[in-house]
């Protein structure tokens, strides 16, 4: 029986998206979806650091049980450091998910620009490469003191950072060259004062908040004069940084740790109430409107978070030294497994 014609171009769009059905399939046989029923999940502990929006996606991989499904198990660790910061805008984090003393993880979720002015101005420090990042744009915000009202009003006055080489003090600096200031002589930067109790006891006039932060921060009473997303300042943000010769020795490892950010990401994209279960556990918010607020700001986050390029030029201009001059920008980064997901249509199909 001939074909009707009706058939013909069902066949033709079928061919033309074999090749994208065949990586697909390919890279499902590499990466399973599912441990099999004999195999024991590898246990991985994962460091957050700071206690930040940029960390949601991973702790709720943890309580979707993502992880789990990619063969992994994982343990979710804040610093304790951070944890102690954030409990000064009230919230905390449960012991078990504090990291024990100097304990080492493999895997690192963190800012990229303090890693590596660290590793160019330290002896001793860690040479992590980054696999991906959820942050490579200006995304914050600067929250001031109720009487001031514009990015303009800050030359001659206080603004707060973390630390030095901190990504809050990389955008203090990048918000500076942008105003044509001399970061340096045309206000004051100053450290170890990221959170609302800076702004509370009066030893800045704003500060650079990230968005629980600037969430806590405004509900407050302070003000936001700057939505720094707005002005597209390339950042090297929040990043997933893996030890070398443990990346080495576990490719495989790593391919599902990958895979399973990117569905942890989708999961938070595609799943609003699964988010706010996140939020409430982990950040302790509650309010209806800073519920709402946080989670517009957490679906900002890239779908494909490919390292970030453009942030790590500019932190090796901002950090310019001799030591970093030894550096060439590929020495930070390995994409191969994000470039995996991302050619073979993985995660496209996750939001069809």
């Amino acid at each position: 029986m001939r074909p009707n014609n009706h058939d013909r171009p069902r066949r033709r769009q079928f061919t033309q998206y074999l090749p994208g059905f065949i990586a697909a399939f390919a890279l499902a046989v590499a990466m399973p979806a599912n441990a099999n029923a004999d195999e024991h999940p590898i246990k991985l502990d994962l460091l957050l650091g700071d206690v930040s929006l940029n960390k949601l996606a991973f702790v709720m991989a943890f309580d979707e049980g993502i992880y789990e499904r990619n063969g992994l198990a994982v343990t979710p660790l804040f610093s304790r450091g951070s944890v102690e910061i954030i409990r000064k805008s009230g919230v905390d984090v449960p012991d078990e998910f504090i990291l024990k003393g100097d304990a080492e993880t493999p895997i690192k979720i963190g800012g990229a620009s303090p890693t590596y002015v660290r590793l160019t101005t330290r002896a001793d420090a860690w040479d992590p490469v980054i696999l991906g990042s959820t942050h490579r744009t200006s995304r914050w915000r600067v929250v001031a003191q109720p009487e001031i009202t514009d990015l303009r009003q800050l030359k001659g006055r206080r603004i707060g950072y973390s630390g030095e080489g901190a990504v809050t003090h990389y955008m203090a600096i990048s918000i500076a060259e942008m105003l044509g200031w001399d970061p340096r002589y045309d206000w004051s930067m100053l450290g170890d004062a990221l959170g609302v109790e800076a702004l509370e006891l009066d030893h800045v006039d704003a500060i650079i908040g990230p968005e629980l932060h600037a969430t806590m921060a405004v509900d407050s009473g302070f003000r936001i004069i700057a939505d720094l997303g707005e002005y597209n300042l390339p950042v090297a943000g929040s990043s997933f940084l893996f030890d070398r010769e443990w990346l080495a020795a576990n490719p495989e490892t790593a391919r599902k740790f990958m895979k399973a950010t990117v569905e942890a990401i989708a999961s938070l994209k595609n799943d609003k109430e699964a988010a706010f279960r996140s939020i409430r556990k982990w950040f302790q918010i509650t309010d209806p409107e800073l519920l709402e607020f946080f989670y517009r700001e957490a679906d900002k986050l890239p779908s494909k978070p490919y390292p970030p390029y453009e942030g790590l030029k500019k932190m090796m201009e901002i950090y310019d030294s001799h030591e970093m001059r030894k550096y060439e920008v590929e020495h930070f980064y390995d994409d191969r497994f994000i470039k995996e997901l991302d050619e073979s249509g993985y995660i496209d199909g996750l939001y069809e």
